[in-house]
């Protein structure tokens, strides 16, 4: 895959992106929203910042200009993010002697016509530093802080053409790792030789970085956030890969549960863990297919729990069905029971129920689906059948 294959997200699409969060801001009754490094900003401008004890932060009043704050080590970085090289977003820098904090206080009263002390509701991006925000409270002792996720989550949800197109790139990257790990040389080799090689493949493959890589084979297999160990893969046993990585930011995350057969008939996969995976791609398979537009989150995960615990396995489905995805491999919306929130087009999340018996085995299979205008887009394609592996 070239560079030049990929979508590309306009600089004019960041513009939109600000304004909108703007306009959100004012219609929630917040003087305004600041977004430290984090998914938050790349969303909104394009810049993937690193997260350092200096101040990097996006201003984004109820009315004026929005503002980005830079250490000035860092100025050249953040000229060249689509926002600003495209000319939507002005950038002030910071000197490793000034207070970065009063520069963006003073600038943002500045755009709004107050002083620092008139300043009421602010919002700031869930996963700020404390050492910030608490810096900022002092800077704003008038006002009271809030969660920027109620304007965010709105805007990352649904996501957009070119943002599904990247998803889809990543989905079907880590389909081909999937592909080649499951038909290559298994049975002796440790979890972590095997996790190693997925980090590997999934960066060849076209993501920047491969954050995670489980396998967990034989009991392992049983526990969902296994670490990867220096257990031997053996003949006659499952393996369950859940792997994923960012591609141009946007994350990939699927799992495939193989049984590793040796080649012989007799180390085959046992009666009861046909029946298990049967079950499971069944329930996979119903939920998948029930997402369209105003189907409730919390109903996607009854649909896979009714199939899973009609057939006794109930106790062994024990976390909720998934999670929406995108600039984050955890984000908004989760479908759990509890969240009844709509579904929209555009919304992207893992559709992943899991069966397991501790001490014995498990199983997983997780596909990434987009709600569609009229029902579910899938951008997984590696089978979701049992696969049984010859493994040497």
């Amino acid at each position: 895959m070239t560079a030049a294959a990929r979508p590309i997200i306009p600089p004019a699409r960041y513009a939109q992106r600000i304004a909108t969060a703007a306009r959100l801001t004012a219609a929630a009754g917040l003087d305004a929203i600041l977004i430290g490094v984090g998914a938050d900003l790349r969303y909104l401008t394009g810049y993937p910042a690193m997260p350092l004890e200096r101040l990097t932060m996006l201003a984004v009043p109820a009315r004026g200009a929005a503002v980005l704050i830079v250490p000035r080590l860092e100025v050249s970085s953040a000229r060249s993010c689509p926002a600003v090289a495209g000319g939507h977003l002005a950038v002030v820098t910071t000197d490793e002697t000034e207070d970065a904090v009063a520069i963006l206080i003073g600038l943002l009263g500045g755009r709004l016509g107050i002083e620092a002390r008139q300043v009421r509701r602010v919002a700031i991006n869930d996963r700020l530093w404390a050492s910030f925000l608490l810096r900022l409270q002092a800077a704003l002792p008038g006002a009271a802080f809030e969660l920027a996720s109620t304007i965010t989550r709105q805007l990352r949800m649904a996501k957009d053409d070119d943002e599904v197109a990247l998803l889809r790139l990543a989905a079907e990257a880590a389909d081909r790792v999937i592909a080649q790990v499951s038909h290559g040389s298994l049975i002796g080799r440790t979890e972590a030789e095997v996790s190693r090689e997925i980090r590997e493949r999934l960066v060849t493959e076209g993501h920047d970085l491969a954050e995670f890589a489980i396998v967990g084979s034989g009991p392992n297999s049983a526990s969902p956030h296994h670490e990867a160990s220096e257990r031997r893969i053996r003949a006659g046993e499952p393996v369950v890969l859940d792997i994923g990585g960012t591609l141009d930011g946007y994350t990939s995350d699927t799992t495939r549960t193989i049984w590793v057969g040796g080649g012989d008939p007799a180390t085959g996969p046992d009666p009861d863990f046909v029946r298990l995976y049967g079950v499971l791609r069944e329930a996979q398979a119903a939920a998948s297919a029930a997402v369209r537009p105003g189907v409730a989150c919390q109903e996607l995960d009854a649909t896979a729990r009714s199939i899973i615990t009609t057939a006794g396995y109930g106790p062994q489905f024990f976390h909720r069905l998934g999670h929406g995805i995108g600039l984050e491999a955890h984000e908004d919306p989760y479908l759990v029971e509890g969240n009844p929130e709509p579904l929209r087009p555009g919304y992207a999340f893992s559709v992943e129920p899991g069966i397991y018996f501790e001490g014995r085995y498990g199983a997983r299979l997780e596909d990434i689906v987009v709600c569609g205008p009229s029902g579910p887009l899938v951008l997984n394609r590696s089978p979701l059948d049992l696969q049984v592996v010859d493994g040497r």
